[in-house]
């Protein structure tokens, strides 16, 4: 088939609604509005079937959003390719003012054209149920935290204060079923409270153990075994980064991995100044919220516990290296920028940011290099 009977097909996709918008491959012919269809994937189908009886090959893209990746898996199953992109990758003119679903869709449609736009990773069904899970764990982490901050505010407007070293330690539980405040009214919100904490603990509690029996038959259990081997990346933090990340080959340096992550710091600079602020935060929030947390662990003098023997037991030992370089590495570091003074969330984030260079390594160690053409 030649390269002029191709179709680049922008789809603004929503809910209730799809735009259809075509560019053929001859960059001089204008970019059209086919129409707007139903949401779903039925009627989409049905007007793209009639391009392709028409003798034309298709090149669909359309934006990430609420909408999944169900779509994109839809039309890849009829032999059609189908692109997803970032709406944060998509140029965007600084004037521009006007924006509609037809517009975005004659946008997609002329950037796929010129090579414009960069498809993101679509992950199988599988992966991405097992990315739900853990963010499903996430949200119930939040609940329990908001919760918790509730109650503690509630306590404290009433005078009520606890004596105790640690907040939700098992003493501290056993003082909160002791506490009566002076009004009913208050009692059934204080009690209200306390039962979302505890409900939310044990939705974390059936996530966990959700996350633990789906392991042994997920695909890339292997890399979460081996990252088990970094110190602090205990199973959880383990799923949840290979959950978030997935294919670590599409990452060709760790730098790559940290800026996807938003562990880069921003940059402004111009000819001799250089500027740079707080990290851009871009990307992957749980995953980068997970490194900063392990980071902490890292400002304790490097040994490998026994905790930290029995995960690396039956790990390569290519693996066990890269695992130990990264504690010698990383604790010193900790160690050097402590003695400058250097403020501790700073020193936590720069620790988090070359802790990303050793999942990184460690993951494409155990795994094979996926074929160029099956990835993104």
């Amino acid at each position: 088939m030649s390269q002029s009977t191709t179709v680049h097909v922008g789809l603004d996709v929503h809910k209730d609604s799809i735009d259809i918008a075509l560019a053929d491959a001859a960059r001089e012919t204008e970019v059209r509005h086919l129409g707007t269809v139903a949401g779903g994937t039925d009627a989409v189908t049905k007007a793209l079937r009639r391009l392709v009886s028409a003798g034309h090959r298709l090149h669909i893209v359309y934006e990430a959003g609420p909408c999944g990746f169900a779509l994109q898996r839809h039309l890849a199953a009829l032999g059609w390719h189908c692109d997803v992109v970032a709406p944060s990758s998509i140029p965007r003119p600084p004037g521009e003012r006007v924006k509609t679903d037809r517009r975005d869709a004659m946008k997609l449609a002329r950037l796929s054209r010129v090579g414009e736009l960069t498809p993101v990773r679509v992950p199988d069904s599988a992966d991405e149920a097992m990315r739900d899970l853990v963010r499903g764990r996430e949200d119930a982490v939040r609940e329990q935290r908001n919760a918790r901050h509730r109650l503690k505010a509630l306590l404290l407007r009433n005078g009520v204060a606890y004596s105790g070293r640690s907040a939700w330690s098992a003493a501290h539980l056993r003082w909160l079923a002791t506490v009566r405040l002076p009004h009913a009214a208050q009692q059934i919100v204080f009690q209200e409270y306390l039962h979302a904490i505890t409900e939310a603990g044990a939705r974390i509690t059936r996530h966990e153990q959700a996350l633990r029996d789906a392991l042994p038959t997920w695909t890339l259990s292997p890399v979460v075994t081996a990252l088990r081997a970094l110190r602090g990346v205990q199973l959880i933090a383990a799923i949840t980064l290979v959950a978030e990340i997935q294919d670590f080959w599409r990452f060709a340096s760790p730098r790559q991995l940290m800026a996807y992550l938003g562990l880069i710091p921003r940059e402004d600079s111009s000819g001799p100044r250089r500027r740079q602020g707080a990290i851009t935060k871009a990307g992957n929030a749980p995953a980068r919220r997970m490194l900063v947390e392990v980071a902490h662990l890292y400002r304790y003098p490097a040994r490998v516990s026994p905790v930290i023997a029995r995960r690396q037991a039956q790990l390569p030992k290519a693996v066990t290296d890269i695992a130990w370089t990264a504690q010698t590495r990383l604790c010193s570091r900790f160690r050097r920028l402590a003695a400058r003074r250097v403020p501790h969330n700073k020193i936590v984030v720069a620790i988090a940011r070359e802790l990303c260079g050793f999942v990184w390594a460690i993951a494409r160690e155990v795994t094979p290099e996926p074929n160029s053409s099956n990835s993104h």
